[in-house]
């Protein structure tokens, strides 16, 4: 997780399970899986919603975003940040409450250098919750 810039509350990648990098320097055809585990201790569940905590779709999206992120980067990059430029293809099918075990899935469909398009799916109990397609940018991070 240090490739990642995130760390508590906002970091929402616990592991990953499995990452396979394409060869070359297209990223294209990169995948990772990793996990999320939604615990009822999240910070934004105080407000969302009292006595009936969702995780919000936003941050499920950004889960997605920060696993993304992570299956673009190979040992040898120098230290990278990813901003997204855009979410398109957006759906939530399910809530996502305290308890599940968020599965993040995404694979790299595009590369042009500094900006990709990554494909996300978030699944619970290998039921799709939501998916998403993200546009994002990499810029060199700041020592």
């Amino acid at each position: 997780m240090k490739i990642l810039p995130h760390r508590y509350p906002f970091l929402l990648v616990d592991r990953v399970v499995e990452r396979t990098l394409s060869s070359g320097k297209n990223r294209v055809g990169s995948t990772i899986r990793a996990i999320k585990n939604v615990s009822i201790n999240e910070p934004f569940f105080n407000g969302h919603f009292p006595g009936r905590p969702i995780m919000p779709g936003v941050l499920i999206i950004e889960a997605l975003a920060q696993a993304g992120g992570l299956s673009c980067f190979r040992p040898e990059d120098p230290p990278m940040d990813m901003t997204i430029g855009s979410v398109k293809e957006t759906r939530f099918r399910k809530p996502v409450v305290p308890g599940d075990v968020l599965e993040l899935c995404c694979e790299v469909k595009k590369d042009r250098g500094n900006m990709v398009l990554i494909s996300g799916r978030a699944e619970v109990g290998g039921e799709i919750v939501a998916e998403s397609e993200i546009l994002a940018w990499f810029t060199p991070r700041e020592q």
